[in-house]
């Protein structure tokens, strides 16, 4: 019994310590690591609407929600839901197979 409770805990003890506050999410820390100002942006349309900011470096991909300067959602239009536009591959040298 003993074990079975070593193993069950085991798991989520891995996954906390993965989190940790102090690292830097602004940078790239993949194949081709850089910035990531120094990658490009789309816009990913959800389901109801509203605009995501994307950006897919060919091995990891980055969104966050689209807010105007109240912290609102933006929700533009640009595109028909689940859909996403603009040149978000770009900036990487990493195909993309997908």
């Amino acid at each position: 019994m003993q074990a079975f409770k070593l193993l069950a805990v085991l798991p989520l003890v891995g996954a906390l310590a993965a989190c940790d506050s102090k690292q830097d999410k602004t940078a790239d820390r993949g194949f081709d690591s850089k910035h990531l100002s120094q990658l490009q942006a789309g816009i990913w349309v959800d389901p109801n609407g509203c605009d995501h900011w994307i950006i897919d470096d060919g091995s990891e991909g980055y969104l966050s929600q689209r807010l105007d300067k109240y912290g609102k959602p933006v929700c533009s239009g640009t595109a028909p839901p689940t859909v996403a536009t603009g040149n978000y591959k770009g900036g990487s040298s990493v195909a993309d197979s997908i």
